[in-house]
């Protein structure tokens, strides 16, 4: 790997795992208001899909990178 392109791997995995935190730091704040607001279907659907996009952004991330060697 080159100097650039490492760099630039080191900083979208830094940016990625620095969202996701901040998302799940708040994420019980947002869970209990949809489920007072809306309901707990509502929270439980949210709380999956922001589980579920961790995972989905660095799969697609790994499928790219091998696209592009």
């Amino acid at each position: 790997m080159t100097g650039k392109s490492n760099s630039s791997a080191i900083i979208a995995a830094i940016a990625i795992l620095l969202g996701f935190g901040l998302l799940f730091y708040i994420l019980p704040t947002i869970t209990l208001w949809l489920a007072n607001h809306y309901s707990v279907w509502a929270a439980a659907a949210f709380d999956m899909v922001a589980v579920l996009a961790f995972f989905v952004i660095f799969w697609l991330r790994a499928r790219y990178q091998r696209r592009h060697r």
